[in-house]
């Protein structure tokens, strides 16, 4: 096998290789190779080989999967073993008995933990071999059997990756999620104050739309459905008032084509959020870039304050305008003092930083009541209003708030997020 081949191969098939190098040593045949069936055509995947057979068994090489030996084997019509491929009249039929000019030939299936048959493990020579044995076919059994656990996961992740792609392709092309909007509320007054865009996906996935976008980003389609989502977000401006808070990932963020994007929106109009779930490789890079955009107006915002502990590095090294509180701080808050406690810390701090709170998931009175009475801003859930169209919400109310209780008097007077 040339270096180039190598190279190219991943480390599935160095491990292939491996074992089909075991089998054609151990049989004393010119050539072994893994190939992959896919019901109409047969794909030589990993060959090992000795000049000449391993430059005419080429790897990538395809061939019609009927006419092929290993069909005629799975089909019952050539025996697993051929000593001597002249000595069976089926097998001289076929074209692999002519060109190369196969003499003698073992194969046995590749079959997944499922029993879904994968290909074909097989070693061939360019001449007759009487020395082969039901025992190399035990041992190409055997091989084949550790390829398959081998293979297996790759294959696992193919088939996920093929699945998604199926759900996701059609939403791409339609222009990426269906956004709606869920109104955010001053609690001391009930006016709302601006909307969130939220993403939402076919119900049938099954799938809450952080999931959603974790898929695309597993299968390099997370920034294009992203920038998708963040587009249609941006085209409710035109017809809402108040702010729109939209969610994007770091990632995402620090592409040319989001940034490029971000320029050309309404500044002073937009909440950006970032969720404390998403890592940032390098703070640096996303200050360098909202800087300028919160010169002009945009205001930033770290999502899902509480339910872990990154939140508060995000808050540190990015200074946000806006902190929002965990849906789970919030459920069951106006009977759970432990809950109360943290609430009231976590608005503390917000306040002390000069950032706005905002708490989400507020579904009762009860909570919406002692969210204010802990100083929370502003609310934001079904008891609030309930995602839908534009032209479901209610009309802006005012759009000024005052400074904080707990903030340093010389703190400038905010304006929503």
């Amino acid at each position: 096998m040339t270096s180039d081949v190598a190279k190219k191969r991943s480390e599935t098939q160095e491990q292939i290789a491996e074992l089909l190098a075991t089998a054609r040593e151990s049989l004393q045949l010119s050539v072994a190779f893994l190939s992959r069936l896919d019901g109409t055509t047969q794909h030589l995947e990993v060959v090992e080989g000795s000049k000449p057979a391993g430059l005419l068994f080429p790897e990538g090489w395809k061939v019609k999967q009927e006419t092929s030996f290993c069909q005629g084997v799975l089909d019952g019509k050539l025996p697993t073993v051929m000593p001597d491929v002249t000595d069976f009249p089926e097998a001289m039929r076929r074209p692999a008995s002519k060109i190369p000019r196969i003499r003698s030939f073992v194969t046995v299936p590749v079959r997944l933990s499922d029993g879904t048959l994968y290909g074909t493990f097989c070693a061939a020579g360019l001449r007759s071999d009487k020395e082969l044995s039901k025992r190399d076919e035990s041992l190409m059994r055997v091989l084949a059997g550790a390829a398959a656990v081998i293979l297996e996961p790759e294959v696992k992740e193919r088939g996920r990756v093929d699945e998604v792609l199926a759900r996701l392709d059609p939403v791409i092309a339609q222009g990426g999620p269906v956004v709606v909007l869920q109104p955010i509320v001053e609690l001391a007054t009930g006016l709302r104050v601006g909307a969130e865009a939220l993403s939402r996906f076919p119900a049938e996935w099954g799938a809450p739309p952080d999931v959603c976008f974790a898929e695309a980003h597993s299968i390099g389609r997370g920034h294009v459905l992203e920038l998708q989502a963040l587009a249609r977000a941006a085209a409710h401006l035109a017809t809402v008032g108040g702010y729109v808070a939209m969610n994007v990932s770091p990632a995402t963020l620090l592409t040319p084509e989001c940034r490029a994007f971000l320029e050309r929106l309404p500044h002073d109009r937009i909440v950006l959020e970032l969720s404390e779930h998403d890592q940032v490789e390098d703070y640096d890079a996303i200050r360098d870039l909202l800087d300028p955009l919160r010169a002009n107006g945009l205001k930033l915002a770290i999502d899902d304050v509480g339910a872990g502990f990154s939140s508060l590095r995000h808050i540190v090294l990015t200074a946000p305008d806006v902190l929002k509180l965990d849906r789970s701080l919030v459920t069951g808050l106006a009977t759970d003092p432990v809950l109360q406690t943290l609430v009231r810390s976590l608005t503390e701090f917000g306040h002390g930083s000069e950032a706005l709170v905002v708490a989400e998931g507020v579904e009762t009175e009860h909570d919406a009541a002692t969210l204010l009475a802990l100083g929370v801003d502003y609310g934001q859930g079904w008891y609030h209003g309930r995602p839908g169209p534009p032209e479901a919400l209610s009309e802006i109310g005012h759009p000024a708030v005052p400074v904080p209780r707990t903030a340093p008097h010389d703190v400038r007077a905010r304006t929503a997020p």
